[in-house]
């Protein structure tokens, strides 16, 4: 490890390195983000904004914490006042040993009051003391979400904290729940996490249709009951990505809305892809359970539970998408004669979000082992689906987006109608005939507005 090689902090000879970022040096991974704690932080943070030609933004007035974001808008700088008389102090302030570590960047020497680096050694989470929980319950939280990103152990004694203290989890900001769901979701080690949360009793807070789908029990097409066929499908989103070739993995790892990786909310949505199958559950009198448009249900329900727990619009639209037509592509794939109209639909459909939709129905594919269903059905499944997602590779490139041949303006003043659902229905119908190949030119869109029933 040394501080020196890394091409902003060799620049830096002031204060100390602290957090993730030491975290990350110790155990050789890379990083980003860069957390430097100093006294007279505000005036530093300024001095270095000069030096980097660096954007300026103030996180916190009150514990005086400033980012700087670098001119490459990837790297960035935390720059914080420390808390207490010194720098041990700082440190017995924080969540856990691993995240108590500091470098000062003056001599390059590492203080590490709480054996830190043991515990990185020994990948174990250890908190530093319990009164840390009480002054902020979200470390609840984030002694799960270290565990999933580093495969990290929970000490014993850290978990009777937990324990003992979660049903403070709910007290901070919805906001600050949020960014730790994410965090938690993007770690490779999410699934088994999920497990250990449920042993504690915390995810019914986070997600109350957790009650509800622990109800539905296994049955001839589900081996698992419902809550851990959601885990499974996670678990199975994480092993399809890291095997896959470095497209897909390109895709997932893109961050196109509420700043984290479509990967992270991939996962949250194979967590709730089936909370529709609940309010949804008949069984027949052949014994055979039933969970008719479960999918549509759901995709519903979780527009409010997402809204209530401060995601944006566009995550909620990602994700809901992503519950609604989590069956498509298997419904695709079972066309009488899968030819590559068939398959074009689909991608018109989907659009930027196909590779995510068949990953997702592969991993629900996988997750669903019950005794009516073979071998043979699974790999004639998965087969299907890798050729949906191969035309979808080949194509890509060369697919243009639908040309907009109406907008809703025109509409309105072609019926005379006002903005109303009746508006939305029509362009969604146009839509659908254009995805169709049934029109193609703005001549054929005007005489189907026309003439919309």
């Amino acid at each position: 490890m040394n501080i020196k090689d890394d091409f902003i902090l060799n620049q830096i000879n002031e204060g100390y390195l602290v957090g993730g970022s030491v975290r990350d040096l110790l155990m050789e991974k890379s990083y980003l983000d860069r957390d430097i704690a100093i006294k007279n932080a505000y005036d530093f943070a300024r001095k270095l904004e000069e030096r980097f030609n660096a954007t300026f933004i103030e996180l916190d007035a009150e514990n005086k914490i400033y980012r700087l974001v670098l001119e490459d808008k990837i790297n960035y700088l935390d720059i914080s006042e420390i808390q207490g008389k010194n720098i041990e102090e700082d440190l017995a302030r924080r969540d856990f040993t691993i995240n108590a570590i500091a470098i000062n960047l003056s001599s390059g020497d590492v203080i590490d009051p709480f054996n830190g680096q043991i515990d990185i050694k020994n990948k174990i989470i250890r908190h530093i003391k319990d009164t840390n929980f009480t002054d902020d319950p979200l470390r609840i939280l984030r002694a799960f979400r270290f565990a999933s990103i580093t495969g990290f152990d929970i000490t014993k004694e850290t978990k009777y904290c937990i324990d003992k203290y979660k049903y403070l989890l709910l007290n901070p900001a919805k906001e600050r729940i949020n960014y730790e769901l994410m965090k938690l979701f993007g770690g490779y080690n999410c699934s088994n996490v999920l497990l250990k949360m449920n042993e504690f009793g915390i995810l019914e807070e986070i997600f109350p249709c957790i009650n509800d789908m622990k109800k539905v029990p296994p049955n001839t097409h589900h081996h698992l009951d419902l809550f851990n066929h959601v885990v499974e499908t996670v678990r199975n989103i994480d092993n399809l990505y890291l095997n896959s070739n470095e497209l897909v993995k390109n895709h997932l790892d893109r961050i196109d809305f509420g700043g984290f990786p479509r990967l992270s909310h991939l996962k949250i949505a194979g967590f709730l892809h089936d909370i529709g199958k609940y309010s949804t559950w008949t069984i027949e009198e052949s014994g055979r359970h039933r969970f008719i448009k479960h999918d549509d249900v759901g995709a519903k329900m979780c527009v409010s539970l997402l809204r209530d727990m401060k995601f944006s619009k566009k995550q909620i639209e990602y994700i809901s998408t992503m519950i609604k037509t989590h069956i498509y592509p298997s419904n695709v794939i079972d066309a009488p004669e899968l030819n590559d109209k068939v398959m074009m639909r689909y991608l018109r459909k989907m659009e930027e979000n196909v590779i995510d939709n068949i990953i997702l129905a592969k991993a629900d594919r996988l997750s669903a082992r019950g005794e009516a269903i073979t071998e043979e059905i699974i790999n004639k499944n998965l087969a299907g689906l890798d050729k949906l997602l191969n035309f979808y590779l080949e194509k890509r490139e060369t697919m243009k987006p639908l040309p907009k041949l109406v907008d809703g303006y025109e509409v309105m003043q072609i019926l005379n109608i006002k903005q109303s659902p009746l508006l939305g229905e029509i362009l969604n119908s146009l839509k659908e005939a254009q995805i169709n190949g049934d029109i193609n030119t703005k001549e054929e869109a005007l005489n189907f507005v026309k003439n919309y029933n």
